[in-house]
């Protein structure tokens, strides 16, 4: 099933012009609906949603999430970046007993490490739901080609 992409109205198989808005939709902008009734930039907003590491680990493992290409980078590069976020925030907590032991001043330092630390992933998650949801692919350093390889080798 298709979708428009102005105005979210259901197009006949095959057709690249909606009926509703007359708008002429590419094949890059006509949302695939899968049989579950999920469309595709739904699915990869949910990889970088507070529910993202169950629907990663869904999305790698189930029909016929597995084989849409689209879907299977977004939970790689959201598995990959949850586990990059992970092993920051132990060097960062190791960091934070090191400044702890400077009375005051290392504690202020700590929590505005931290504070920044967790707004930039707010941030980061943010921007990558609504990238998903925009059905584009923006690849974050390293991690984004790791993923790529990763859904590539695996499609």
């Amino acid at each position: 099933m298709a979708f428009c992409s102005g105005c979210g109205v259901q197009v006949p198989e095959g057709s690249t012009l909606c009926l509703a808005c007359t708008a002429k939709a590419s094949s890059a902008t006509v949302q695939r609906q899968t049989s579950s009734g999920l469309t595709d930039n739904i699915a990869g907003l949910l990889c970088y949603s507070p529910v993202g590491l169950i629907a990663d680990i869904v999305f790698l493992v189930a029909e016929p999430y597995n084989r849409n290409r689209f879907i299977r980078f977004h939970a790689f590069q959201s598995l990959f970046t949850g586990v990059a976020v992970i092993g920051l925030a132990i060097v960062l907590g190791l960091i934070g007993m090191a400044l702890a032991m400077i009375p005051i001043v290392g504690w202020i330092i700590d929590f505005l490490l931290w504070s920044a630390f967790v707004l930039g992933n707010l941030i980061l998650w943010v921007i990558m739901m609504i990238k998903a949801y925009q059905m584009q692919s923006p690849r974050l350093p390293v991690i984004g080609d790791m993923a790529e390889k990763q859904a590539s080798a695996s499609a």
